[in-house]
Formats: structure tokens, sequence, C-alpha cells
């Protein structure tokens, strides 16, 4: 049963604006209390804080380092019943933020030594990240970009757009330029049609990519308006954010649907987590829901060594045998690839299960997804 968030407070409307909707978000943690007063008496809270009191003081001491925000829309998705609600375990501020001794770098995989001009990271020859906002719908603890993401003073200003779009030009090995954050979708229509407009006249650029997961917890702004700026710079990739099959709800469906009727390519990014999506039944329902509704399953990811969110980080023998459970229930089409992104800079590559065994006289043994044995014909030798 879906929390009755939107008749309290400043959600009253069913139908508001976007805009309306951000800021109305719950950023506090009495403002929390005040929208889920049955909170404390959920048995997740009583397992994550001594008290009510406790809770205040851990979401202040997280105030300075990663600010608490969430919409009324993605909040009604809690259930306050599961002692391991997806929803919560992903937007609560704990004390295990602040006591990480495992992840020790906030930026572990080294994006701010690959900054050529501001707001731009070229770590691959072929492709640029461009940091648009440090602004979200939701601020997710697990984020990697916590250093940036909720400190408004962090982001690149519009004087810096020239720059970026000049550096691109004058780079003609980059194909693709995937648009970031924080969550680029927080801008305008008009700034977004802009940076659409301007990379479309870049005759070297094969791709343009945008990362944002508003379709997961702020579905409203999808409108029409916007999803006629990405169909007039088609073709456009969406990668969003689903972590777990509750996401996917008839308001994130309609916002999907409308992005693909625009020729939208969407693609889905999961981050594997501790006791929110680390099993092969919930994983398996995520990516066979993603395809029911239009999206392809693109990367399951390791969670990044990001100080304050080890806690999180599922073992990596857990998802291998995830993606070998998956191999045997999914169609190809809803298997993601699982993939690392290696500390110091290194780029993300593939996690994968070996299937093949060994080699025999008479040919290359495979086990396949169901642990039976099969044995190819020999490899030929080239001369």
């Amino acid at each position: 049963m879906r929390i009755e968030i939107y008749k309290k407070g400043r959600a009253v409307k069913q139908n508001y604006d976007w805009k309306e909707e951000l800021r109305s978000r719950i950023s506090s943690a009495d403002e929390l209390l005040e929208f889920m007063p049955d909170l404390p008496e959920s048995p997740l809270f009583r397992r994550l804080y001594a008290s009510v009191e406790d809770f205040r003081k851990v979401a202040e001491a997280m105030a300075g380092e990663f600010r608490f925000s969430v919409t009324p829309y993605y909040l009604s998705l809690a259930n306050l019943e599961n002692a391991r609600c997806p929803i919560l375990l992903q937007i609560l501020p704990r004390r295990e933020e602040l006591e990480d001794q495992v992840f020790q770098f906030p930026d572990p995989l080294a994006e701010d030594s690959h900054h050529p001009v501001d707001g731009l990271t070229h770590r691959y020859p072929d492709r640029v990240l461009w940091y648009l906002s440090h602004n979200c719908a939701v601020y997710c603890r697990f984020c990697m970009r916590k250093r940036k993401v909720s400190r408004s003073n962090s982001a690149p200003d519009r004087s810096s757009y020239s720059a970026a779009l000049d550096y691109i030009r004058n780079h003609k090995e980059i194909k693709e330029v995937i648009l970031s954050g924080g969550d680029p979708l927080s801008h305008s229509d008009q700034t977004i049609q802009f940076l659409l407009t301007e990379l479309r006249t870049i005759s070297h650029l094969s791709s343009l990519r945008i990362h944002s997961r508003m379709p997961v917890t702020l579905p409203s702004r999808i409108t029409d308006q916007l999803t006629d700026v990405m169909r007039q710079a088609f073709p456009v990739t969406l990668v969003t954010h689903f972590n777990h099959p509750v996401e996917i709800t008839e308001e994130a469906t309609s916002a999907v649907r409308r992005l693909r009727m625009n020729g939208v390519t969407v693609l889905n990014q999961t981050v594997l987590m501790r006791d929110i999506n680390d099993s092969t039944q919930t994983i398996e329902e995520l990516m066979l829901g993603l395809l029911r509704i239009g999206i392809k399953p693109y990367y399951l990811h390791q969670c990044d060594e990001v100080h304050g969110v080890s806690h999180f980080r599922a073992n990596i023998e857990t998802g291998l045998q995830i993606l070998r459970d998956l191999q045997g229930r999914n169609p190809g089409i809803a298997i993601p690839r699982y993939v690392i992104d290696l500390p110091g800079g290194g780029g993300k590559v593939p996690l994968e299960n070996q299937y093949l065994r060994r080699r025999t006289d008479d040919g290359l043994e495979f086990e396949n997804w169901s642990g039976l044995k099969f044995t190819t014909v020999q490899d030929r030798e080239d001369k």
C-alpha cells in the first residue's frame, strides 16, 4: 500500500508541475518525521537508529557532507512494514557513512584528474562526461559523486558551456558526449534544447547520451515538452537508474513510454547493493520488468569504492552468481553486463563468468548455465 504522501503538507495536487514537485522535496529529518510520523515505529528504523534523537544526530552530522533530500513521489513507494525496504535503505542517512573504514577516497575513480576544462571529464579517448548539474530529485546515499552532488556551488555554471563546447569541437577523436551530473534534467527544457542543438552541429559526434534518474525519482519531469526536445535532437539515448522492482510504477512506465514514443532509446544501469537487490530473484524480476516497459538492461554496476558507501557493497561473487543464474532464466536482451569501475581511473571492465573450462584432446570443454558440460570441435591451429 502506497503511503498517503500526496494529501499532506506541500504536495496537495495530484498532477502538479515538476518544478513545484522539486520544491516540495523533504530535505530534513524533522520534515521526514512530519511526513511519515509512523517511521520511528518501523522495523527498519529501529534496526538503523537507537532512537529518534539518534536519527536526528546522524542526519545533522551528514548534512555538511551530503544532504538529505527526497521527492514526495519517491517516498510514497516506501513500505514501513518491510525491514529491508529498498526505498528507505537508498535514502536514509546512516552512521556508517561517517565511520567508513573500508572505502577511503571521495574520488576513487580519479574523475577530477581528467578535467581538461570546467565540467568535462575526458578519461576515455572517444568520449567525454559533461557535468551539467550537481542537483538531483533524490540524493541517493550510495552516490559515487558525494563529494560534489548536493552542493550547488560546486556545479559548473552557464559561463563554462562555451569552453566545453569548444573543447569537444576541437577534439575530433570524441565520438560521444554524456550529459551527467547530479542530474542534467534538473535544468530547464530551454537549457537542454540549447545544449543538444549545439552538440548536434558537431559532425564527429556519433552519440548523445543523457544520464538521469528522474524517470525513477521524479517521473513528472518527463513532459511532452522535454521529450519533444529530445525528439528534435534524434538520436538521443537516455540511461536511467532503476535499482529495484518496486520502482517500476505506473508513473515511471508512463514516463518511459513518452520517451520511447519520441524516439529516445532508454537503457538502465543498476547498482548491485547489499540487502537491497543482491539476489537472483530481485534482479531477475527487475530486468524482466524493465524489458516489459521498454527499457534495455545495460549495466549491473559493482558499487564504487566511494568513502561512506562500503556498507552498500555486495560481494563480486554474489554478482557473478546472479549473472550465471540469469543466463538460464532471462532472455538475452534482459541480461545486463556486470561491470566494475576500477579505482584510480582505470575505467569500466566487465566481470564475466568463465564458461570455458578447459582444453581437451577432442576440443574445448564448456559448462553451460545449468552446470552441464559440452565439448566443441578442436580449434584450428593458425600457421
